[in-house]
């Protein structure tokens, strides 16, 4: 039996959610961003900042909180699904789509993390097929665990420098800046060298002129050559003390250094990105769980489907950049590590905190099997190579699941 749509309440929620992205990207950018200046200032390693940020999906787990107080717990394990296979199909498949090397090959730390997400995803996998209310804290437990250990390995691996270091943008600005120190250092030397030389020539051209006198010589005595040479170390001089007074010219007339910004203020902009990721989590899940029921949808459809693409839109982006600045190693790190975020911490909450029943053939066989999927394929990219190819054919892939997840046609029930 069909039922009337709000319009005006569809209306709001569809704006609401829309909002809920722009506060979502804003609040993203903020928090990562001011993490690694505190990162910075108290001396932790920037690698392990990076995975736990822009590596992390901090606001799918926002989402998940939000969906569990709202008694929606089969959301928010529908968004964890699909941001799963949105991260591999979606994100990953544009990095090799907009790579700029025909062959992209990874790394060995790539490879790393992608055989630790193999071994997760299998896990996970079966344990969703084969869920039963009696052991849901119990898998939560082993979920946040999984996490904790994964954190530990990468702290440890980053101090015994099993991982590289990234690569610090201002080591070829101090280079170069090291390379002009030198090359004054070795001009002030020429200058000095100079400077004794003449004075010296001119000592002797004062002996040599006294000389004359008392021989009755005139100052024809000295050499033209010598001369020339003196005019020139004077000219040498001149120039060097006229570049030295443009640098300290330059230096003065310079605008004066930006006071660095004190680690308080970091942390209440951090706080800030933190709330905001917060009430987007919130909106969003509010928004698409009233979409969902106007139109007599699951929730775990819309998780799947539109929420977990709204959610993943900052690692697309990271995506596209990365792949067209042929950084195959930070679209593999973003990729392998929000989904071991999403399958390790997002799902132990949920299923620690979460309503266990509502969990209970919430998600069907297809979707589990395309999480497993996506990550096998996914592992297989990156310890063989990657084309562009295969971003199109990933992509494509991720178009038809979407469309067979509606042609599904789940009710209200979930199923």
């Amino acid at each position: 039996m069909a039922t009337s749509i709000n319009y005006d309440n569809l209306i709001f929620n569809v704006c609401a959610f829309i909002t809920g992205l722009f506060l979502l990207d804003y609040g993203a950018d903020k928090f990562v961003d001011h993490t690694a200046v505190i990162a910075r200032r108290l001396g932790i390693s920037a690698t392990l900042i990076g995975l736990l940020t822009a590596g992390a999906e901090w606001e799918e787990l926002v989402v998940v909180v939000a969906s569990i107080a709202q008694n929606n717990s089969a959301l928010a394990l529908g968004n964890i699904l699909g941001s799963s296979i949105s991260n591999i199909l979606g994100a990953f498949s544009l990095g090799l789509l907009f790579s700029k090397d025909e062959v992209i090959r990874f790394d060995r730390s790539s490879k790393i993390y992608v055989g630790v997400l193999s071994i997760i995803t299998t896990v996970f996998c079966f344990f969703l097929a084969v869920y039963r209310v009696q052991f849901g804290r119990f898998g939560g437990v082993i979920f946040c665990g999984a996490f904790f250990i994964y954190i530990a390995s990468i702290a440890y691996g980053i101090y015994r420098g099993v991982m590289e270091p990234p690569e610090d943008s201002d080591s070829d600005s101090d280079s170069s800046s090291d390379s002009d120190s030198s090359d004054d250092d070795s001009s002030d030397d020429d200058d000095e060298e100079a400077a004794k030389h003449l004075k010296k020539t001119m000592e002797g051209y004062r002996s040599s002129s006294s000389s004359s006198d008392d021989a009755g010589s005139s100052v024809e005595a000295i050499p033209l050559r010598s001369h020339r040479k003196s005019s020139s170390i004077s000219h040498k001089i001149n120039a060097a003390g006229g570049r030295k007074r443009n640098v300290s010219i330059s230096r003065l007339n310079a605008p004066p250094r930006k006071v660095a910004r004190s680690v308080i203020y970091h942390c209440f902009q951090l706080l800030v990105g933190f709330v905001t990721v917060s009430i987007s989590g919130y909106v969003l899940s509010h928004s698409v769980g009233t979409v969902g029921d106007a139109f007599n949808l699951s929730d775990t459809l819309l998780g799947v489907t539109i929420l977990s693409f709204a959610t993943t839109l900052p690692e697309k982006f990271v995506a596209v950049v990365g792949g067209r600045k042929g950084q195959g190693g930070i679209v593999v790190a973003n990729t392998a590590g929000s989904n071991i975020f999403l399958l390790t911490l997002c799902a132990g909450v949920l299923f620690l905190a979460g309503d266990l029943k509502q969990l209970v053939n919430s998600v069907t066989s297809f979707e589990i099997i395309m999480t497993w999927i996506s990550s096998a394929v996914f592992t297989v990219i990156v310890f063989y190579g990657g084309k562009r190819w295969m971003g199109t054919a990933l992509l494509l892939l991720y178009i038809v699941f979407i469309l067979l997840e509606f042609a599904l046609g789940r009710g209200e029930d979930g199923h």
